[in-house]
């Protein structure tokens, strides 16, 4: 096996896009970390429109946050230096060190990524100089042909460093040996020599059924398979990017809540608290389609709010709001959508789009201009949207260009910590906006919330961020069980982890 410069910096890559590197690479992190290893992820470079704030004010993508969670540690804009944040079929906004550059379409960043390159190196640098152990999360597939000159998210990163690369594929997918074989056959030699063995991910059944597959790929390329990792049941990790719209099934559910899929919809993840709650029923909906009757409408997050705000209403929401709102039913907005609900929303600057303005749902008396600066912080403070009842603590992060202003006086439902405020509400009580990403996450919020939605139900109480913790255990005592750790330490010629012998296969 060749020795690596950095054997310590381990990166996953996959055969396809939601192979399992994002997951894998967070149980690694608790694995190593519940050793009470300093290890630390890192993502060169991400594409996603779900993004978190670090605490000095920098965006990252979500899964590094969760990833930073599973290490027991606050996310840093180290662990993902470059983020990409499409607002159009060709065109994006481009985060480097946390912090938007420019938008760029594909040709233009292409020429950019020797730039790019150098922030990756810097973060990897100081990240690899203070902690002992580096987890790298590929992005896509290394074998994407067209991609290949100057790629810095994959092998070309890889390379440059010159680490080890583990490589994951899905078997739920169909098609596992052509897919690990095929991505081998594609990359370079060098490139090859790097890959240290296989990891298959999702398999249900016999794995005694699967083992002469095993062996054949073992024989066929020369590499081991590092363990083959089971389909686990009702599994829940925040989303990277893909909205996961498969509907959880409790028993007992007690209201209805959906949301659009809007074209450039971020930060869904602001969702996974009802789609975990066992009293709610919640369901992602397609534009074009009818909704369903609901208690509550939530307006998400947009990257690209005015475009958004079009295509809504292009597909008859404005009549199925009105609607909604004539028969006593609750409309929340968060950031994009919370802009939506005011009279106008004008991008004089061209920041998201074509610069221009569009017409709001006009049920909150605002309107909102983007500005030249990104709002990144996160935030502390509390919630009053009942009278009656008493203010409760709320935490998450705000990240907007927009700036809304009131027509009308309206008292602001959220006080933050630092004096500042956010959050209005219709003179109805109907309607209520916010620019606070995670203003579901904490159990006392997220139960005021529903509270308003129907103050007649006594409503379970969860604690989504508990959830998140338990599942990321979960998924560490799932490779600490089905990772082949003997082959895993002699493939990457270190002792990553040493087993119980009942752990041992």
């Amino acid at each position: 096996m060749p020795g690596f410069k950095n054997p310590r910096t381990i990166m996953v890559q996959g055969t396809t896009s939601d192979a399992g590197k994002s997951t894998l690479v967070a149980g690694l992190c608790r694995v190593l970390a519940r050793q009470q290893q300093s290890v630390v992820p890192f993502k060169p470079q991400n594409m996603a429109l779900n993004s978190a704030v670090t605490l000095d004010g920098g965006e990252i993508g979500r899964a590094q946050a969760v990833q930073a969670q599973a290490s027991y540690l606050e996310p840093h804009i180290d662990m993902n230096p470059i983020l990409i944040k499409p607002n159009s079929d060709i065109g994006a906004q481009i985060i480097v060190h946390g912090k938007p550059v420019n938008d760029m379409d594909a040709q233009v960043y292409h020429r950019y990524k020797n730039v790019a390159m150098n922030a990756v190196l810097e973060s990897f640098d100081r990240l690899n100089k203070a902690f002992k152990f580096v987890i790298v999360e590929g992005a896509g597939s290394p074998a994407e042909i067209n991609l290949r000159d100057g790629d810095i998210a994959n092998m070309g990163f890889a390379e440059a460093i010159d680490c080890p690369v583990i490589l994951i594929a899905d078997i739920d997918k169909g098609g596992v040996f052509a897919h690990l074989v095929g991505t081998l056959e594609l990359l370079s030699p060098s490139e090859q020599d790097r890959v240290v063995g296989f990891v298959i991910n999702r398999f249900r059944g016999d794995i005694t059924l699967l083992e002469p597959g095993l062996d054949w790929l073992e024989g066929k390329t020369g590499k081991p398979v590092l363990g083959v990792l089971p389909f686990l049941k009702n599994f829940y990790l925040e989303s990277e990017d893909a909205i996961n719209s498969s509907q959880i099934n409790h028993s007992n559910k007690k209201i209805k809540i959906i949301a659009p899929v809007l074209p450039r919809i971020s930060n869904h993840t602001d969702f996974d608290a009802l789609r975990a709650h066992p009293d709610i029923d919640f369901e992602f909906v397609a534009i074009e389609r009818t909704p369903p009757p609901a208690d509550l409408i939530i307006l998400p997050g947009s990257k690209n709010t005015r475009v958004d705000l079009v295509a809504l209403k292009n597909n008859r929401w404005q009549l199925y709001l009105d609607r909604h709102l004539r028969y006593g039913g609750k409309v929340l907005g968060i950031c994009g959508g919370f802009q939506m609900l005011g009279s106008k929303v004008v991008d004089a600057l061209g920041k998201e789009s074509e610069a221009g303005q569009t017409s709001g749902f006009n049920f909150i008396p605002m309107y909102t201009e983007l500005a030249e600066q990104k709002t990144l912080k996160q935030q502390h403070g509390q919630l009053s949207i009942l009278p009656s009842k008493e203010p409760v603590p709320i935490q998450g992060y705000e990240i907007h260009y927009g700036q809304s202003r009131l027509n009308e006086e309206l008292t602001s439902c959220i006080q933050y910590h630092d004096g500042s405020t956010d959050g209005f509400m219709s003179d109805d009580g109907q309607v209520f906006g916010c620019y606070l990403h995670g203003l579901l996450d904490t159990p006392d919020s997220l139960n005021a919330i529903l509270s308003w939605v129907n103050d007649q139900i006594d409503f379970q109480r969860i604690d989504i961020k508990e959830i998140q913790e338990n599942e990321i255990d979960r998924l560490a005592d799932c490779l600490e069980h089905h990772l082949n750790w003997q082959k895993v330490n002699k493939a990457l010629d270190l002792p990553l982890f040493q087993p119980h012998a009942s752990q041992e296969r």
